[in-house]
């Protein structure tokens, strides 16, 4: 029985030990890029998909798929000049595929 107490105590010792180097070895990197504050889409943007997705399930519109729903949502949202990522430009998908 006191082997096995001295043997938990070495553990024990050891986790300490070991949580004290992973403490001394996880500072935080500063980043040169500027982080984006808030939200990436407003909003509106969000609305607008969601009524395409609402359109899409109801039939009025003849969209294939979810995807479709989205890119039609969030290019309406652009022509009301909400705050939405500019899109891809097509070279660069066609050079990814």
């Amino acid at each position: 029985m006191a082997t096995k107490k001295s043997s938990r105590k070495k553990s024990s010792s050891s986790r300490s030990s070991s949580s004290g180097r992973s403490k001394s070895s996880s500072k935080k990197k500063s980043s040169s890029k500027k982080k984006s504050s808030g939200r990436k889409y407003s909003k509106k943007a969000g609305q607008e998909v969601k009524t395409e997705m609402h359109h899409m399930r109801s039939g009025k519109h003849k969209v294939k798929n979810r995807k479709q729903a989205i890119a039609i949502g969030l290019s309406k949202a652009r022509q009301k000049g909400e705050k939405v990522p500019s899109k891809k430009s097509s070279s660069s998908r066609k050079k990814a595929a």
